[in-house]
């Protein structure tokens, strides 16, 4: 056992154990965020935009027992979100790929992985030369947003087929699904990065027929995880060959290493103000661990820098499970990952625990330790 995984093994336990506590508390809905100290959960009846990683935990943590009660749960959750295969948002990518990728050979959830990517490719505008954000949340439906692009790249990229189903369920896409997400992703880039070293951050563009794309003011620039969701997507195409176009490695290679390096908090921290612009303010343990995975991916990618990426996810989950998680002295109920930040302009559940910080923590916990291959999800 190396010292990595060592020092977060305990760390993992809670996280488990705590999806059985937050499973017996939630019953047949979703959880999304819960409060930091009791730890009781705010919940959903469809998931909204979140359901996928309550899913995808429950997978997590049949992986990790080994036990066929958490795997019906987990397939049972799984069958919930159905209904967005047909749902209009982008954000189909989060809420399908995540809570079908970690369930490994279950062909049910495969096939659900096929029938969204479908689904997404067919909502791909081709003038935009994007999938739109959709309308399914509220608000309007010609948005360009960097949280509809993690999960989305896999999910059409036909990645499923590494999953080990056997079905080939992430290629039902086809290689059109490919090109579609190579084009979704790059221009997303193209329009909410800067070019070169300047890597400002525009995290939601709308589209207007007169005047052209246009910076929306939510969220704001300095938003945590607007980085962390595109250095996740951007990792997912490092790592999958059938996506390149001229020029796209290197342009990835470089994108990557910028985002990373401005990841963190100004001064260069390991868990991220949850608004740059407010560096005194709430901090998000959920971009930190959202950066985490993805920097486990991109230390699976060939290259120079892939040794540095590796010791600076090991560095952030330490950081998040020697800080941020509940242990069993803490008066509170363990293996709760706190300090996240739902929205900080809304001051809405600012320092609490969120089930998509609480999914990527248990993502990476769960890659370190060999429980999941984290080039597959």
């Amino acid at each position: 056992m190396s010292a990595g995984e060592a020092g977060t093994g305990p760390a993992l336990a809670a996280v488990m154990e705590r999806v059985a506590v937050t499973a017996e508390a939630v019953g047949p809905r979703f959880p999304l965020y819960a409060e930091p100290d009791g730890g009781r959960w705010t919940t959903t009846g469809r998931g909204s935009w979140t359901g996928g990683f309550w899913a995808g935990l429950l997978w997590l943590r049949a992986r990790y027992t080994g036990d066929a009660a958490d795997r019906r749960a987990a397939a049972a959750c799984t069958a919930r979100l159905a209904p967005w295969v047909e749902a209009d948002t982008a954000t189909r990518g989060l809420i399908l790929w995540y809570g079908t990728a970690p369930a490994g050979d279950d062909a049910e959830a495969a096939e659900l992985q096929g029938r969204g990517a479908r689904a997404v490719l067919s909502a791909y505008d081709r003038e935009l030369g994007l999938v739109p954000w959709g309308d399914a949340l509220g608000g309007p439906r010609l948005l360009a947003r960097v949280d509809g692009v993690p999960g989305t790249v896999p999910l059409l990229a036909g990645a499923g087929a590494g999953t080990g189903s056997g079905t080939g369920a992430g290629l039902w896409a086809g290689p059109q699904g490919a090109a579609v997400a190579a084009a979704h992703l790059h221009r997303h880039l193209d329009l909410c990065l800067g070019v070169g070293q300047d890597l400002a951050l525009r995290p939601a563009l709308r589209f207007d027929a007169a005047a052209g794309w246009r910076p929306c003011a939510d969220p704001p620039p300095g938003w945590s995880r607007g980085r962390a969701w595109l250095l996740l997507a951007v990792a997912d195409a490092l790592l999958r060959p059938e996506l390149a176009v001229p020029g796209a490695p290197a342009r990835l290679a470089e994108t990557a290493e910028l985002l990373a390096a401005g990841a963190g908090s100004p001064a260069g921290g390991l868990v991220p103000a949850a608004d740059a612009a407010r560096p005194d303010g709430p901090l998000d343990t959920s971009a930190a661990a959202i950066t985490a995975v993805a920097l486990l991916k991109l230390a699976r990618v060939p290259g120079p820098r892939a040794g540095a990426y590796a010791y600076r996810a090991e560095a952030i989950l330490h950081r998040l499970a020697e800080n941020h998680v509940t242990g069993p002295d803490s008066g509170r109920p363990p293996g709760m990952l706190l300090d996240g930040c739902y929205d900080a302009a809304k001051d809405l559940a600012v320092r609490h625990e969120l089930v998509w910080g609480d999914f990527f923590l248990a993502l990476a916990l769960a890659a370190v330790h060999g429980i999941v291959d984290i080039t597959h999800v």
